[in-house]
């Protein structure tokens, strides 16, 4: 299952604290079927995995979960208040 860093459960709670309506992020498989997608989300989509960790919840599309199964997502917010994700390896 996907794991998240601390930075990344501190951004998500932050978000869904602070943006009226979203209740988490999701993680999607784009059509190219080549790359993911992060997005704001109100709520889960049907087929969607749930995920939470330590109050923060990412939505993540079928496809998506089997490729993000042994990761774990990073992320961080640079100088101009940009948030970046990266995903990395679970030890």
């Amino acid at each position: 299952m996907l794991a998240l860093t601390d930075n990344a459960t501190e951004i998500v709670n932050k978000l869904t604290e602070e943006v009226p309506g979203i209740s988490a992020l999701r993680i999607a498989t784009e059509p190219d079927g080549e790359s993911l997608s992060v997005s704001p989300a109100e709520a889960a989509a049907p087929d969607d995995v749930v995920l939470e960790q330590d109050g923060a919840t990412i939505y993540v599309d079928q496809p998506a979960s089997e490729f993000l199964s042994d990761k774990i997502l990073d992320g961080g917010v640079d100088e101009e208040g940009n948030i970046q994700f990266a995903l990395g390896q679970q030890a």
